[in-house]
């Protein structure tokens, strides 16, 4: 399995590209050598799955990393495996289901999104890139000329009107949307 990339962006200028702690050590040391204020929005972004990411850059790039190390958050799941505890609404009847199988009503959900991720590998693949894309398209490109005709062209599966719509838009953000989409058309970033 690779390790996940992250994408950081001052406005439409991207800053970097790569595993967490790359991706933090250049986009501390940009903001520490800015000679005046940021007027931009620095937005962080984790490319498997579109979300921006919110970090505290306060301190030295070590302190900086020591507090978004995985697992460096405590809480309720075993964040050391990556396990989080999330809230999930069920009927009765679907408690009764899941609490009737081994190991209890977790153990049954993730066997079921298993299950369901391996049926079709990519379509499972496709999905996540259209997802992953179109979140980042609404954050960064909401308001550029295209992005709603952008959005449609990607859940669509039309690269050529996806391309087109994204063609005017800065040039960071335009390749980063291409690379973020190229999988939900069938390509590898």
């Amino acid at each position: 399995m690779t390790q996940p990339t992250y994408t950081a962006f001052l406005g439409p200028q991207r800053l970097a590209t790569g595993p967490l702690p790359e991706t933090l050590r250049t986009v501390k040391a940009a903001l520490d050598a800015l000679a005046s204020p940021r007027t931009q929005p620095l937005i962080v972004f984790n490319d498997e799955t579109g979300r921006p990411v919110d970090f505290d850059w306060r301190g030295t790039v070590d302190e900086v990393l020591a507090r978004h190390a995985p697992g460096a958050k405590a809480g309720p799941g075993r964040p050391k495996l990556g396990v989080v505890s999330r809230e999930v609404s069920l009927l009765p009847r679907h408690w009764d289901w899941l609490e009737s199988h081994p190991n209890g009503a977790s153990a049954a959900l993730r066997r079921l999104i298993d299950e369901a991720r391996k049926a079709d590998p990519e379509g499972e693949r496709r999905r996540m890139a259209s997802l992953a894309a179109d979140r980042f398209l609404t954050v960064m490109g909401g308001d550029l000329p295209g992005a709603e005709d952008a959005s449609r062209a990607l859940y669509a599966g039309d690269r050529a009107a996806f391309e087109a719509q994204v063609a005017g838009w800065p040039e960071d953000l335009r390749l980063h949307a291409l690379y973020l989409a190229a999988p939900a058309f069938g390509a590898a970033p």
